[in-house]
């Protein structure tokens, strides 16, 4: 049996019994990290609040045997908040949205239960910093953790230069199994011809150019959406449930 510590966001929460909640988190060192909360469904629960979702938590944990998935689940026993984020974002129906889409694709891009996933983690973090200061559309700043998130995990798209034969860009086609942006002659059934705005639209937020990502007219920003949702279906094998109710 042994205690540890770690830092991490809280992606969501399940009832368990009367008063207990399975709480699911990214951890910095642990990756995701399911344990049980007691008695925090209570009123009188000290620390039930600052385990909610989209919370940036500072946790104890007591698991048996040491092993955080061979032997039940740990017990988160002390939690203190680092940043509650969640205050700012459960209040704006686009935050909120765009906010739960994040969580759902953290979740999803950490499969196995204590498993270091740190450039996840990191970019996690940011994303639900830069949501909640509101200093970026939540449709962008979602677009850019799902871009991230896709590069990180190995899955990085080309929005320039050809995906298969790596001609120069900018190239007029894109095509999400082929990995991006492809040339005439690389071209596959099923291609689409995006606008350049929205290629780089979508380079920009893959970049960090928040710049030009911010002075980019709504009808590109809807396109790029849509090319991002179905090359994270893509990757993913099945999409997410939250992206349908992300305000567009």
């Amino acid at each position: 049996m042994s205690l540890f510590r770690d830092d991490g966001i809280v992606l969501r929460t399940q009832k368990l019994g009367e008063a207990d909640r399975i709480i699911t988190l990214l951890t910095r060192h642990h990756g995701r990290v399911r344990a049980v909360a007691r008695g925090v469904r209570r009123t009188k629960s000290k620390f039930g609040a600052r385990l909610e979702p989209f919370s940036h938590v500072d946790a104890q944990f007591f698991a048996r045997g040491g092993d955080l998935v061979g032997r039940g689940l740990p017990l988160c026993t002390q939690v203190e908040t680092i940043a509650a984020f969640g205050g700012s974002i459960v209040t704006d129906y686009a935050r909120y949205t765009a906010g739960t889409a994040m969580l759902e694709t953290a979740e999803r891009f950490t499969d196995h239960e204590g498993e270091p996933a740190i450039q996840q983690y990191l970019l996690l973090v940011g994303a639900m910093r830069t949501l909640a200061s509101g200093a970026h559309g939540p449709g962008l700043v979602l677009d850019a953790f799902l871009l991230r998130s896709l590069a990180v995990n190995g899955y990085a798209p080309s929005f320039d230069d050809c995906a298969k034969c790596g001609m120069p860009g900018p190239n007029r086609f894109f095509s999400v199994a082929s990995g991006g942006t492809v040339c005439g002659e690389c071209r596959v059934p099923g291609s689409v011809v995006p606008s350049p705005e929205s290629l780089q639209l979508l380079g920009a937020l893959l970049a960090g150019d928040w710049e030009t990502a911010d002075a980019c007219e709504p009808r590109f920003c809807r396109e790029g959406s849509g090319m991002v949702a179905a090359y994270l279906q893509w990757h993913l094998e099945r999409g997410l449930r939250s992206l349908r109710y992300v305000e567009k």
